[in-house]
């Protein structure tokens, strides 16, 4: 194949790894057209190598003409580091065994040379045609078979544009030119750019079905839409549905049929949503979370002054339980807005309301009622009811009220302010309807006394404006003679012409009241002089008092008439009494001789009664008999009746307590006679009959005496069989010893002397008792005693526990261990594993109640008998013993989570103070 491109074999013997005469004919072609490539690189002629590359047994692609000198410079750079790096394996490896792809490019090479170029040319005509601007070409740059670029959309061109300048030029180092992007980069902006695309789309979709919602008016579904995540709104509060539905559909109609866009959408969604949590914070009433809310929300309220935050918050809670009261679910963006503005208005009203009260507490320091006047009408101060006429009463009223100001606070310089200033007003126009309606109603009743017609006076007294009290209509003559003689009199004090009367207010105030033209005035008239002849309320009203006073008095004593009557009779009762009292003192005095004379009197009256009687009964003796016994048949015969009568009205219920009685009685008599050792004789006879003899008792009865027969016949046989064996062992041991010859005696004799030298001379024991000799009959008896002794020591165990408790402890527990475990023969048997036991318990008696004072003397004291029990339960027989002995009681106090065995008395009485207040619930009162 290299011969048809006219190209001479390499002098290697391997291409590709494979041997060169072992290469398919395939594969030599594929071969042959890369070492051609090779060879035309190492040329350096550009159109030699793109024709090289161009040969389709290459099995190169994307090769483009165009591109040729790019090919060209990268292939020749890749050959010569190629070369470099085999450079250093020539001199280890022999010419023929070497690969001909060792310095040469092989095919895989080539084509990733290719790419290379053509990726690069493929993003420097992207770069240009973003530093361009230019929409096509970035189109036909990006679908650029070289890039491989995936999810281009033609729509989205601008939007790649845009990305690609942005990315460009923050990558950039310097401004004015931007740094090539690569292909991963430009991949990335891509898919950036179609998501973002793609969300915008998603959003717009939503806005027009939050539109389409909001048209519709349905709430939920406004709601749900808003909440969607392709909205990209702000958090959405689904309770307060009905609030975004209001408040969206008002803006929609003002924006038009085009509806809501969704920067307004985010606008809006944001401060509804604000609203509602604001909504929320004022259900909760806290002003401080009221006030985070206006200042750190998304709001947007206006004029809203930080020193006035308190009073927005208390009017928005106080607003918001009032559109609860109505029904209305939330407060809404206006009406909190409202509600700022009017706390601004408010608060600057106030404000000019204080400067104005400041000039009016300057007025009344300077004491002119007419600067007073001139500021109370400060349009600021916003007080009512002021009348310019009234000046002068509204000085001395507001002067009065600050002075009792003054009073009551202790401070000289306290001022006024606006409820008491307008209270201050409210009362002198009323001092002045009061004084205008007093001073003509005082004026008519002047007139009509003159003229001299009581009744006309008593009309005139009557009227409520005069303000009398205490006037009856029966003193009308009496009202009119008076009141003239008191005019008359004050007639001649003084002048009569004036027009002019001066009337005291509330004991503070004078009130001038024109005669003529009915009319008064604070002020002082010029040229004033009092109408001489003309009364005052007061001294009317002490005129009408005492005449009133006069006919009360009269019509008392009228109304009390049968009172007085009553009182003259007490007094005469009094006297009456006062000696009848007399007369009894006396009659006391003489009491001792009026008894005795009652008693002479009593006891004759008594005697002549009693002979009389007496006579009459002698007289009639059979016939008080006879009576007497007829009275007495008759009360038992009726006593008897109405017993029988009760029986026979309680048949039933007599009948039941007889057979309760008689049950219970049965009862008890059984028990006693199953209970009782020796029940009585008259028990006995009630059940006599249950006890009559039937053929198994006598078969039992003659088992049981057979029995008793058989173990007495046993008891005799084993005596005596006891006896037997006795004598049995005498025989044998005198057999035995007669069976000795003088020879064995002798010698036997001679060892027994032997050692008897050699045993201690202070040894006290004889040594008859060994050996052969000892078994005699004086021996016989004392091994019985020794045994009789034994079984004692044994089954009484009293003996050995005060020996035990005795015993020095520090010498005798090794031996008492000995004496008592040999004496029991180490608890083998039950039996003696039984009496051993007893012993420790009698023991452990004898040394708790000698010793033993407290509990922890059992255990500070270490007695004997503890370390023996000890020492028997490390024992194999005392462990099992003790285990079946004492585990169920171990265990049930292990088990028992209640008991306490702490000692201690400071902590029981706490554990029992802390179970108390546990049971109770209270703390204790205990110390």
């Amino acid at each position: 194949e290299l011969e048809k491109y006219g190209i001479q074999m390499p002098a290697f013997s391997k291409i590709g790894g494979i041997l060169a005469n072992e290469l398919s004919v395939d594969e030599a072609a594929l071969h042959a057209a890369v070492i051609a490539i090779n060879e035309a690189i190492e040329k350096g002629q550009t159109s030699i190598t793109m024709t090289a590359l161009s040969n389709p047994n290459a099995m190169l692609r994307n090769a483009q003409e165009a591109l040729a000198p790019g090919y060209q410079d990268t292939l020749s750079q890749a050959k010569a580091r190629k070369r470099d790096q085999s450079s250093g394996r020539r001199s280890s490896v022999a010419t023929e065994e070497r690969d001909v792809y060792e310095e040469l490019l092989t095919q895989q090479e080539i084509q990733s040379s290719i790419d290379i170029v053509n990726v690069q040319t493929a993003v420097r005509q992207l770069n240009k045609a973003v530093l361009d601007q230019d929409e096509a070409a970035l189109l036909s740059a990006l679908r650029l078979e070289a890039l491989a670029l995936f999810g281009v959309q033609e729509k989205n061109c601008r939007l790649y544009l845009e990305h690609f300048t942005a990315f460009s030029q923050q990558k950039s180092k310097d401004g004015a030119r931007s740094v090539p992007m690569g292909k991963e980069e430009i991949q990335r902006i891509i898919s950036s750019c179609n998501d973002v695309a793609e969300a915008e789309k998603r959003k717009h979709e939503a806005v027009a079905r939050i539109n389409a919602a909001i048209r519709l008016g349905i709430a939920v579904e406004t709601v749900e839409e808003l909440m969607k995540l392709e909205a990209l709104l702000p958090i959405v509060y689904q309770t307060a549905a009905n609030l975004y539905q209001a408040e969206l559909f008002s803006l929609q109609l003002q924006g038009g049929r085009s509806g809501l866009s969704h920067e307004e959408l985010s606008v809006a969604v944001e401060m509804l949503s604000a609203v509602v949590v604001l909504n929320e914070v004022l259900d909760t009433k806290d002003l401080q979370a009221v006030i985070e809310q206006l200042t750190d929300s998304p709001l947007g309220f206006t004029n809203i002054d930080h020193d006035n935050l308190n009073r927005y918050a208390d009017m928005l809670i106080k607003e918001r339980a009032e559109t609860l009261t109505k029904g209305q679910e939330f407060l809404s963006w206006n009406d909190v807005q409202k509600c700022i503005d009017t706390i601004n208005i408010q608060v600057h009203e106030e404000h000019e309301r204080i400067i104005a009260i400041a000039e009016i507490n300057e007025a009344l320091n300077s004491g002119d009622h007419q600067q007073t006047l001139a500021a109370l009408l400060l349009p600021t101060a916003k007080l009512t009811g002021v009348n310019p006429t009234t000046a002068k009463h509204y000085h001395d009223v507001l002067q009065y009220t600050k002075w009792l100001l003054c009073q009551n606070s202790g401070d000289e310089s306290a001022v006024l302010w606006l409820d008491q200033i307008q209270e201050a007003i409210i009362t002198a126009n009323q001092d002045e309807e009061e004084a205008l309606t007093m001073a003509g109603s005082v004026a008519h009743i002047n007139t009509k006394v003159t003229e001299g017609d009581s009744q006309n006076t008593l009309l005139a007294l009557q009227t409520p404006s005069a303000g009398l009290r205490a006037v009856h209509p029966e003193c009308a003559d009496s009202y009119q003679y008076e009141l003239a003689q008191r005019q008359t009199s004050k007639a001649t004090e003084g002048s009569s012409d004036g027009l002019w009367v001066k009337h005291c207010i509330k004991d503070r105030y004078d009130y001038y009241y024109n005669l003529e033209t009915d009319q008064g005035s604070w002020d002082e008239p010029e040229g004033f002089e009092h109408k001489a002849d003309q009364l005052s309320k007061d001294e009317i009203q002490n005129v009408v008092n005492s005449v009133t006073a006069e006919y009360n008095r009269e019509q008392l004593w009228i109304a009390n008439e049968s009172y007085i009557v009553q009182l003259q009779a007490r007094m005469r009762g009094y006297l009456v009494r006062k000696k009848h009292a007399a007369r009894m003192e006396y009659l006391r005095q003489q009491e001792p001789h009026v008894v005795k004379l009652q008693a002479c009197w009593r006891g004759y009256k008594m005697r002549k009664i009693y002979i009389n009687r007496m006579s009459l009964l002698q007289k009639n003796v059979e016939t008080v008999i006879k009576l007497q016994s007829l009275v007495k048949m008759w009360k038992a015969k009726r006593k008897y009746n109405q017993r029988l009568r009760f029986f026979r009205e309680h048949e039933k219920e007599i009948v039941k307590i007889q057979a309760f009685l008689k049950a219970n009685k049965a009862r008890d008599d059984y028990r006693t006679l199953t209970g009782a050792l020796d029940p009585p004789l008259s028990v006995v006879r009630k059940f006599v009959h249950l006890l009559e003899q039937s053929p198994l008792d006598l078969q039992e009865e003659q088992e049981v005496t057979r029995l008793r027969e058989e173990v007495v016949t046993k008891i005799r046989s084993n005596q005596q069989m006891e006896k037997d064996l006795n004598l049995m062992d005498i025989k044998i041991g005198l057999l035995v010893k007669n069976r000795i010859t003088l020879q064995d005696v002798v010698s036997h004799s001679k060892k027994m002397k032997s050692k008897k030298n050699k045993a201690s001379k202070d040894d006290p024991s004889p040594g008859g008792g060994l050996g052969i000799k000892g078994l005699s009959k004086v021996k016989r008896r004392k091994l019985e005693a020794y045994q009789h002794l034994f079984y004692l020591l044994q089954t009484n165990p009293s003996y050995l526990a005060k020996l035990i408790f005795q015993m020095p402890q520090n010498k005798s527990t090794k031996f008492m261990d000995t004496v008592i475990f040999t004496l029991y023969n180490y608890a083998s048997n039950q039996r003696e594993e039984y009496l051993l036991l007893k012993l420790f318990k009698t023991a452990l008696e004898e040394e708790i109640n000698s010793k033993v004072d407290q509990i922890q003397d059992i255990v500070t004291g270490n007695p004997t008998v503890i370390k023996m029990v000890v020492s028997f339960n490390r024992g194999a027989r005392g462990h099992n013993t003790l285990r079946q002995l004492l585990a169920p009681v171990v265990k049930e106090i292990i088990e028992d989570k209640s008991l306490g065995i702490n000692t201690n008395p400071v902590d029981v009485y706490k554990a029992w103070v802390n179970q108390l207040e546990t049971a109770t619930g209270e703390a204790s009162k205990l110390p």
